[in-house]
């Protein structure tokens, strides 16, 4: 094999790898938003932005469990920005069910339920970051990122005297490389979704049973599962999918699980 060849060949895989790393890094401010096609009881495809995301220590599914294994797992997550009454209905099924979770909490809930956070974290919940104020992030400087995020985690501390878990959650799903990048650097990972519903407006809700239906059709093996606490369907129908999800054989995750 001739020198030209071999220089020609090295080039030509150097940027290859060169365009497969840089794919999403041209624009480092574009917004995206997080979406993920359901695939029915079986795993979504892989999602467009999973190798993007991947890079800045970026979750949203369990990828080291697949469709035939036997073990089986889920991760409930959370987006809890106030409460109306259903939000500790679902912590008492959890309770119950020796069930735990992740909740992503804005600080008005924390300021204006703080006995209800703290029940939170001494049940064995993780609490995570989801903003301050529920702003979109994707073009905030690192500096302005920093004083959200760490605003709510003292908020936190100074209620539980704990410290906020560091895993983080963007408002909507909307998001940008540089944002993930700050993200990261704050020591946080970043936490999106495999499954996620129509849940989270009150005056908009499924019925319990086409809730509880679309819910159980799409639980696939290893997914990150995005509610909204404050739903009363979800509130309605959480005791009946977790005895429905353990009957399938489902256990259920932690973050640090998830991870690690």
């Amino acid at each position: 094999m001739n020198k030209k060849f071999i220089s020609a060949l090295f080039v030509s895989v150097f940027l290859l790898n060169l365009f497969n790393f840089t794919t999403f890094s041209t624009e480092s401010n574009t917004e995206y938003e997080w979406y993920c096609e359901r695939n029915g009881q079986k795993q979504p495809k892989s999602n467009k932005y999973e190798s993007l995301i991947a890079r800045y220590d970026g979750y949203y599914i369990d990828r080291r469990v697949n469709d035939a294994d036997d073990k089986k797992i889920l991760y409930l997550t959370f987006d809890c920005g106030y409460e109306n009454g259903n939000v500790e209905k679902i912590l008492d099924a959890m309770k119950k069910e020796d069930v735990k979770g992740a909740f992503f909490l804005l600080d008005n809930i924390i300021v204006k339920n703080p006995d209800l956070v703290t029940r939170m974290s001494n049940e064995g919940h993780t609490v995570c970051n989801h903003t301050k104020n529920h702003k979109n992030i994707s073009n905030y400087t690192i500096e302005e990122t920093e004083k959200n995020l760490s605003s709510i985690e003292l908020l936190y501390n100074e209620i539980t005297g704990e410290n906020m878990a560091k895993y983080f959650r963007f408002p909507e799903g909307r998001f940008s490389e540089n944002a993930l990048k700050n993200v990261q650097s704050l020591g946080y990972k970043t936490i999106f979704w495999s499954f996620a519903y129509e849940d989270w407006d009150n005056s908009r809700q499924l019925s319990a049973a086409m809730a509880k239906k679309k819910i159980l059709n799409n639980t696939h093996n290893g997914a990150v599962m995005l509610f909204h606490p404050t739903s009363r369907v979800n509130a309605e129908i959480f005791p009946q999918l977790i005895k429905e999800w353990k009957k399938m054989g489902y256990e259920f995750g932690t973050l640090n699980e998830l991870c690690g």
